[in-house]
Order: structure tokens, then sequence, then C-alpha cells
């Protein structure tokens, strides 16, 4: 009698965007982001007051970086029912995938300047979330008519943000805009693809202050 080998567990849809996100700008953190999920009751033992639909929480202690990854259950469910990496961008699952992605580039940005020693700040971190859910709609769906409106126009800031933090996110979409807008019109067409990955990648490894630059030198 031959024995079939067991089929491998499928993979979570957060762990599969993790692995998406790691190839596309070739970092690994060697992490599975799984492990660091946390739900809500953890959120609420965590004593986190605002309740948002993705949070990472980050706690440094003797100098040891704890991360913990909340996202809205509903949001997993509703893309592990339509699985972007199968049907595509569209209605069904547009706003949780950027959801999601943003929550992921979060985990996996902290991670690697954690393992690098390097610090990050929070307008950085947000910046490149912003630039990653362009980066991944794009190339999961293709040049979509009215993308960068949809991700950069069609937005509103929560209520309960103080002007700091509105400043900041505000800063971050304006700027991931801008630099969308000279992706779009420099590399957006099939024989551009590789200078495209290039260019991302080229961009991810910056620190903020030459992300910045870079972006107003491209407009």
């Amino acid at each position: 009698m031959r024995l079939k080998p067991a089929r491998a567990a499928r993979l979570s849809v957060l762990a599969r965007l993790q692995l998406g996100l790691e190839a596309l700008y070739r970092v690994e953190t060697r992490l599975t982001i799984d492990a660091f999920v946390i739900d809500e009751e953890a959120r609420t033992a965590a004593g986190v007051t605002r309740t948002a639909r993705e949070q990472l929480l980050v706690r440094q202690d003797d100098g040891e970086l704890g991360l913990g990854l909340f996202v809205d259950a509903a949001v997993v469910a509703n893309l592990e029912r339509h699985d972007p990496t199968a049907i595509g961008i569209d209605e069904r699952n547009f706003s949780d995938f950027c959801l999601a992605i943003e929550g992921v580039s979060h985990f996996v940005y902290v991670a690697l300047r954690a393992a690098h020693d390097r610090g990050v700040s929070q307008l950085e971190l947000e910046l490149q979330a912003e630039v990653d859910k362009f980066a991944c709609c794009l190339l999961v769906s293709g040049p979509t008519p009215g993308l960068r409106r949809r991700l950069y126009g069609d937005v509103r800031f929560a209520d309960d943000l103080d002007e700091e933090e509105r400043d900041r996110y505000r800063a971050a979409n304006s700027g991931a805009n801008r630099y969308a807008d000279t992706l779009e019109r420099r590399f957006v067409r099939p024989e551009r693809t590789d200078a495209l990955l290039i260019e991302l990648r080229h961009f991810y490894r910056m620190d903020l202050p030459d992300k910045l630059g870079h972006i107003a030198r491209l407009d």
C-alpha cells in the first residue's frame, strides 16, 4: 500500500499577502505573520482605547520588540471568500484588500527595520503603506481606471484623530498620490514592468527624507 502525503495546510490570507509583499520587494522577515495576529479580546487586554479595523501594536521592553497585528475578522473572512489573487480586485474586496495590505505592510516594514536596529517614524510607516496599496492593486489587477482617485482621493479620516495625526495621514496620502502619479506616467505599461519593480524596490529601501526628496524630484 502506498501512502499519500498529507495535503499542506492552506496559508491564511494575511500570510499570503505577507509572502506576496516580501516577494515584491525581495525582502524576508523570517516571521510568520499569523503568529502575531491578535483578536479583539487580546487588543482590549493590551489597553488599546482606539478601536480601528486595522492596528499594529508595538511594545519595546528591555531591548526586545513586541508586535501584535489586529485586522478585523470580517475583513479577513471577506478576503477568504473573495480572494483577490483568484478573482482580481473589484467592489467585493477592494476596501478590505487595501485595509489588509496596510496592516501587513506595517508589520513587514517594522519587522525589517527592527532586525537591522533601525527606527521608523509613523509618517514613514504610513507613506510606505499607501504606496504598497497602489503597487499591490496594480500588480494584482493591472492598470485600473480611477485607481489613484479611489486610493487617495475618495478618503475620509477618522473623526477621533487629533490634529497631528490628521496632518500625518494627509501627508502620507499626498506623498503617495504624487509618487503613484509618477509611476503611472513613467512605468505602467507592459514593457516597463521590470523598470517599475526596480523603482519600487529602490524606493522601499530609502529612509523617509530620501523618499520625500525622491518624490519631489520625480514630480
